[in-house]
């Protein structure tokens, strides 16, 4: 599952330029939404179990993904049971969410791919694009109503949330809440870089929402993070894995998910991990169909696996949190993941576009409010 270790798109990276140039390419959309032809159906039609989509996928023998490669969310093991269990052969193209809601596009007079894994702020850019096929599968109900389109046409598999990652060796005793952060006086805190990182701006987000903001306020975390600079608590280290490796990184704030591989590859006893009791921020990934896609039915297929227990089991072992609570993990897996109950007070964004115009101003208060201060 970790990206900045095997190169894939940073979880929710993208810099808030690219999704706004992304939402305006919307806009101005020549065709969109049902008024655009293709294979791909806009009504959701019946939903099928995965019995009943087998036949149907194997007729087509296929199902080409993007966005998705092996080393991403352990994508590894759910190709392999596709093909292993219902006949499937799979290919991938890594790239980013804007590019695979551009390539299904670009494509629609001969289609080549069928699904894709984007970052949840681009499932509604794909709609206004007109470029996917909603599809509910039977799991519908069991997946949050801000985790799914409301016709099917983007839903979430796994999400991710930041957390705080503890070098023990470094650390006399590790943070679990923002408190404990803010009163510690033994070591610094880095967060990455505020005014490039969308994983560094979501941390100011968590904080925000730990201390009563939000989305389209932000002033609560940025208080936080101003309070730790004057004393001298932020670190200018980057928390890339080799500052951590090295041990440049005492405490760092980033994705659960980037700080349990970093755990993991680093030294399992060295490090802990805790999301931050008093709240942070919950986002995720979710898959879209290709409205022109060659293979629909291997594609919703894909997507129901993506879903199913098994599915859900693959993506947790590679350190990603199934959407669906539901869905019981061999004891060895939950091993590797954060406590469910330490989730209680994570919180989603709401409103992406008004998070895109946030973090638009949020560069400039960072340096006049914060980054002034870090010595």
């Amino acid at each position: 599952m970790l990206k900045t270790i095997f190169g894939k798109r940073t979880f929710m990276t993208v810099a808030a330029g690219m999704l706004a140039f992304s939402l305006a390419a919307c806009g101005n959309s020549e065709e969109s939404g049902s008024k655009q032809g293709g294979k791909g159906s806009q009504d959701a039609g019946p939903v099928l179990t995965l019995e009943e989509l087998a036949p149907l996928a194997k007729e087509e023998g296929k199902v080409v993904s993007v966005g998705m490669p092996d080393t991403w969310a352990n994508w590894k093991d759910t190709w392999a049971d596709l093909t292993n269990k219902y006949g499937l052969e799979h290919s991938d193209t890594d790239m980013g969410s804007a590019d695979e809601i551009n390539k299904f596009a670009a494509e629609k007079n001969k289609p080549t791919a069928d699904i894709g894994d984007v970052g949840i702020a681009f499932g509604p850019v794909a709609v206004e694009k007109g470029v996917t096929q909603p599809y509910k599968t039977q799991y519908w109900d069991e997946i949050p109503e801000w985790a799914k389109d409301k016709d099917g046409h983007w839903m979430v598999a796994y999400t991710g949330s930041i957390g705080i990652l503890c070098n023990k060796e470094l650390v006399s005793k590790c943070p679990t809440s923002w408190a404990d952060m803010e009163s510690a006086t033994d070591y610094q805190i880095a967060l990455g870089d505020v005014i490039g990182a969308a994983q560094a701006q979501h941390v100011i987000l968590a904080a925000a929402f730990a201390f009563g903001g939000d989305e389209s306020n932000i002033q609560p975390g940025l208080d936080y993070f101003k309070r730790l600079a004057e004393k001298g608590r932020l670190s200018k280290v980057d928390i890339s894995v080799a500052n951590i490796q090295k041990g440049e990184v005492a405490v760092g704030l980033m994705w659960d998910f980037n700080a349990l591989g970093n755990r993991d590859q680093l030294g399992p006893d060295k490090f802990e991990v805790a999301i931050p009791e008093e709240g942070s921020v919950i986002s995720g990934y979710a898959t879209i169909i290709n409205k022109y896609a060659p293979h629909p039915n291997a594609a919703k297929l894909a997507r129901t696996y993506i879903l199913s227990d098994e599915g859900q089991i693959n993506l947790a072992k590679g350190y990603a949190r199934p959407i669906r609570s539901s869905v019981k993990l061999p004891a060895e897996v939950e091993a590797k993941l954060i406590p469910q109950g330490e989730y209680k007070n994570t919180k989603p964004i709401k409103d992406y576009k008004v998070w895109e115009n946030t973090v638009k101003e949020l560069s400039i208060k960072w340096q006049e409010e914060v980054q002034i201060h870090i010595k």
